[in-house]
């Protein structure tokens, strides 16, 4: 199946996910080599959690607490971010557009946290 095909059929979230860490992560691992390691690796480790955690809820019959905890990482990797830019880490411009794409996750999972939550009152 091709990449294009299998994205039509993922759910918007994770192939928004999918996205984020096809862009974050090489710019994660360009970073200066102290920086990488502390702060880059970290981040690393949110997205390919998130995406598992998204991926796991998609077939769970228990979904909330695996997008509460992916609501969490967006929340941590929010800040990580923030401080990437305010080291000088990383320009305004790459700075926009990850935060962009951080939003455009969080606007998606809040509406699956509303609904999820709804469901389960």
């Amino acid at each position: 199946m091709s990449d294009k095909k299998a994205s039509e059929k993922e759910l918007p979230i994770i192939q928004q996910t999918y996205d984020l860490i096809r862009w974050y992560v090489p710019v994660l691992n360009s970073l200066p080599r102290d920086h990488h390691f502390i702060i880059g690796d970290r981040i690393i480790r949110i997205l390919y959690e998130s995406l598992e955690q998204l991926i796991a809820a998609r077939y769970s019959r228990e979904k909330l607490p695996l997008l509460e905890k992916v609501n969490l990482n967006l929340e941590l990797m929010r800040y990580q971010t923030r401080l990437l830019r305010d080291f000088k880490l990383m320009d305004y411009r790459r700075y926009g557009h990850v935060s962009g794409m951080i939003n455009n996750i969080g606007r998606a999972l809040g509406g699956w946290l509303y609904q999820q939550r709804g469901l389960s009152q």
